[in-house]
């Protein structure tokens, strides 16, 4: 039996590396989206501030004329 013990071990090791592999890839899928969604923030944060510059800008030209 000592051949069906090594089997059953190697499937079970085996096993076990697919698990943590699947569990390091969404890991990996989790840590981009969330750096895809901070950089997707980041730039639309930019974007406001920029549009909020130029509407200050625009209502200071008014002021002075």
């Amino acid at each position: 039996m000592g051949i069906m013990d090594d089997a059953k071990d190697l499937a079970h090791e085996a096993g076990h590396q697919l698990g943590e592999a699947a569990h390091d890839t969404k890991e990996r899928i989790a840590d981009k989206h969330e750096e895809v969604t901070a950089n997707a923030d980041v730039k639309s944060a930019e974007a406001h501030r920029d549009s909020v510059e130029k509407k200050n800008e625009l209502k200071e030209r008014l002021r002075e004329n």
